[in-house]
């Protein structure tokens, strides 16, 4: 598909068994080659404070950093869907809050979609923003701007009473309009149960392959960010050792006088150079260089 991805496509492709992909991005040259790649959506997610600004946790990610973030990933995206993902308290504090810090993702931005963590609790919010036009995937199970709450980044719904709570949040986010659902750390049988029971595509991360589709951090799957790596990713590849030889091999060529080598440098006519080597009384052994 050469045309921009919008969130008929998305739910299409549940209705006809495709399968869908998502990776996280933030800047533009990521989002490019995401494009290029054929990835169906891309998360401008506030998983950037800690693999892109290095904080402890999500937590401390503002509004203004995920527009700019998200602004840089649209100008790279030409097909894929964009997400941006509202950070903490930008909507959570009331409903004015939410609808305002959306539509300055859509507006500032040019994001597809805004992406909110919560389930019944944030359905309401989820239906004024549908109503204002702004399409809203929602997130439930470990949702990470909760993890104090939760304790740490444990999985959900092991109970049937954490099982059932999960299922109503699904059902809330689907009634109030979500066009999709990111499912997080939910074991594999209950988030294939949801991806069944709801109409809305399902995203899993750490839930399985029962869902319509799957997103990763993709600092996590290409081995760049390395505090630690979930027991979900899969690493395609280890990036981080590519880029490190390529930097300890351009220090050493930098310390050894190898680079810049002849080939990368610019020349200037030999009789211009002689004028100004006569101006600036440069040494004949230098001007001769």
């Amino acid at each position: 598909m050469d045309t921009q991805i919008t969130i008929h496509h998305i739910r299409a492709m549940k209705d006809h068994g495709e399968r869908i992909s998502m990776l996280t991005a933030y800047d533009y040259p990521t989002a490019l080659l995401m494009d290029q790649s054929g990835v169906d959506m891309i998360l401008v997610g506030d998983s950037l404070g800690m693999v892109v600004h290095g904080f402890e946790n999500t937590l401390p990610v503002t509004m203004d950093m995920m527009i700019m973030h998200s602004a840089a990933v649209r100008r790279g995206a030409k097909r894929a869907l964009v997400v941006g993902d509202m950070p903490f308290m930008s909507y959570q504090v009331s409903l004015e809050d939410a609808k305002r810090n959306a539509g300055r993702f859509v507006a500032e931005a040019g994001v597809d979609a805004v992406k909110l963590e919560g389930g019944l609790r944030m359905a309401e919010t989820v239906h004024a923003l549908v109503e204002m036009g702004i399409a809203v995937q929602g997130h439930i199970g470990l949702t990470p701007q909760s993890v104090s709450a939760f304790g740490g980044f444990k999985t959900q719904g092991k109970s049937v009473e954490a099982a059932r709570h999960l299922l109503d949040d699904a059902r809330a986010l689907e009634e109030a309009g979500a066009f999709s659902l990111v499912i997080e750390a939910v074991p594999a049988k209950l988030a294939r149960l949801i991806s069944q029971t709801i109409s809305i595509p399902t995203i899993g991360i750490g839930a399985g392959v029962g869902c319509d589709g799957q997103v990763l951090v993709t600092h996590d799957m290409l081995g760049l960010f390395d505090r630690f790596t979930p027991k979900f990713v899969k690493q395609y590849a280890n990036v981080s050792a590519v880029m490190r030889e390529a930097m300890q091999a351009y220090c050493d060529e930098v310390r050894r006088g190898m680079f810049p080598a002849a080939e990368h440098e610019f020349s200037i006519d030999d009789d211009t150079w002689a004028v100004i080597a006569g101006e600036f009384a440069i040494p004949e052994n230098q001007a001769a260089d």
